[in-house]
């Protein structure tokens, strides 16, 4: 099937996102998020692309770019190419890190580029990674103001400062008065990932996959009882639902 062409944006302004393959962990521990952000900003540098915000969350990413010398499918390929080699690298893995292309959205105006901000820097809150978005570190919104490796003399332009923090504010207020329907996970993926390294004895989503059935259904079962999901370990353990659903089923069922 022949793929999607991508939307073109007059303002050379997108919303890129793009995710693990599997929706597995594309950021492992602090030392990958520091690597994807140095490539970005080498990337940045030779493609001339402007960048006014970045979230970087376990298993995908969003940024916020206008275009420059090079067109978005060469940024990414960019980006894409170095840092799969270097993850590869680190955790013994071959293959393909990324799901499919990545996604870009356009943004033509000032309003929806406010609106495409919030929704970046509200990324960790709404995973429930952080109360307030300046608290989490690997986005841009921890350094508003003195990030150097974002264009703010243009990020502020289109939206101060100010009225930045202002629709945060709207949105903490929006929060809680929204009623809060279903629960929150029992255990974080910060916390489950740890626990899953160390039951299988394992340093990495790569060097688990290697194991044998018997365990990593063990490490499953352990994280079910502490209330991990079936779709939260697919993504930190880089194996389908489809598996994971049935490794814990067969110890329920035996």
């Amino acid at each position: 099937m022949p793929r999607t062409k991508r939307e073109a944006s007059e303002t050379g302004i997108y919303h890129v996102m793009a995710r693990g393959i599997n929706h597995q962990l594309i950021f492992e521990e602090a030392e990958d998020y520091s690597r994807y952000l140095a490539i970005l900003s080498e990337v940045k540098e030779l493609s001339g692309f402007k960048l006014y915000a970045y979230c970087l969350m376990g298993n995908h990413f969003h940024l916020l770019i206008k275009e420059g010398t090079e067109p978005l499918p060469q940024i990414f390929r960019r980006i894409g190419a170095r840092y799969a080699f270097w993850f590869n690298w680190k955790y013994s893995r071959s293959g393909h890190l990324f799901q499919d292309r990545f996604k870009s959205e356009p943004v033509e105006d000032d309003e929806y580029f406010g609106m495409v901000l919030a929704y970046i820097f509200q990324n960790p809150v709404k995973a429930g990674l952080c109360a307030c978005p300046e608290d989490y570190e690997w986005s841009s919104r921890r350094l508003l103001g003195r990030c150097k490796m974002v264009d703010e003399a243009e990020l502020f332009q289109v939206m101060p400062l100010e009225a930045i923090k202002e629709r945060e504010r709207e949105e903490v207020r929006r929060e809680l008065l929204e009623p809060k329907i279903g629960r929150r996970m029992a255990i974080s993926d910060k916390d489950a990932f740890a626990e899953l390294k160390a039951l299988s004895g394992t340093e990495s989503a790569a060097g688990f996959q290697s194991l044998n059935r018997d365990a990593q259904k063990a490490a499953f079962i352990r994280l079910r009882g502490q209330g991990a999901s079936v779709r939260q370990l697919a993504r930190l353990s880089g194996l389908g639902r489809g598996v994971v659903g049935r490794l814990c089923r067969t110890s329920q069922e035996a």
